[in-house]
């Protein structure tokens, strides 16, 4: 469809996304629907990440009602998170914002008639988008390892090589490869598990990251905040670990800060 344009991820979106419908294979959380709103899309559709803790899986899809622009979110058991031609192939709607249900959109809509709803119904707005707070935040700890709390994984830097990161980020492989799973080669990376979805895409990254001797691991969605670092670090519960962190004595169920007190000490 002319004007509806396919991402796997937001981060990706640049200017071409101007006064397009954006169909995102990224969770509906608040980073994830500012950046879409940064890059002027007209309209969004995103995937909801099982919803999870104090809904923060359409947080952003709900807040993008209040600068005037539309926005749905995809349930994450009907189409895979992190995959935006899936997303547009067999997506069911799960949850629209007022502008988009103002303009016909509905749960139960498929992708792509949402998606057509809004190319005919919506137009481009010179919205005011606020800023939304810090992004990246170091983790105060007496190990000798740096830790950083990052909204997206988007965010690494160079210089975070064998550093711990927690993301806010979901846990699943963009478009299914392997070639975005991480920038930088961390010492171990968290992620928020999406609610495992489809294909239990939201694990995706782990047996990619195994390869590189990366220690990984997913907390589960009903115990952070998707979209959140601090809030992977603060209260998220490890769902799923990769090999890598299992023998560094990581384990499911542990406490994200446990898991990071464990890997400060290490060498």
């Amino acid at each position: 469809m002319k004007d509806v344009l396919v991402a796997d991820s937001v981060t990706k979106l640049d200017e071409s996304a101007r006064g397009k419908v954006a169909v995102c294979g990224s969770h509906g959380g608040m980073y994830a629907a500012w950046l879409a709103a940064k890059a002027g899309a007209r309209a969004v559709v995103l995937n909801d990440a099982g919803i999870g803790r104090h809904q923060a899986g359409i947080a952003g899809v709900l807040w993008l009602a209040g600068i005037g622009i539309p926005a749905v979110a995809i349930d994450h058991r009907s189409a895979r998170i992190g995959d935006g031609a899936d997303m547009l192939r067999s997506g069911v709607v799960s949850t629209v914002n007022e502008v988009a249900a103002s303009h016909g959109c509905l749960p139960g809509h498929t992708c792509k008639q949402v998606a057509r709803c809004l190319l005919e119904n919506s137009e481009e707005i010179d919205a005011d988008v606020p800023e939304i707070g810090e992004s990246r935040a170091r983790i105060a700890n007496t190990g000798h390892r740096a830790v950083w709390a990052l909204d997206s994984a988007s965010l690494v830097r160079e210089e975070d090589s064998r550093a711990i990161v927690l993301t806010g980020s979901h846990g699943a492989l963009l478009g299914g490869k392997p070639d975005h799973a991480m920038a930088i080669d961390v010492f171990a990376a968290f992620f928020n598990d999406a609610g495992g979805g489809k294909d239990g895409a939201g694990f995706g990254r782990l047996p990619v990251l195994d390869e590189r001797g990366i220690a990984a691991a997913t907390v589960s969605n009903n115990t952070a905040r998707i979209g959140d670092g601090r809030s992977t670090y603060e209260t998220g519960v490890v769902s799923r670990i990769n090999e890598t962190a299992r023998r560094l004595e990581l384990r499911e169920g542990m406490s994200a800060r446990e898991a990071v007190a464990r890997l400060v000490g290490l060498g």
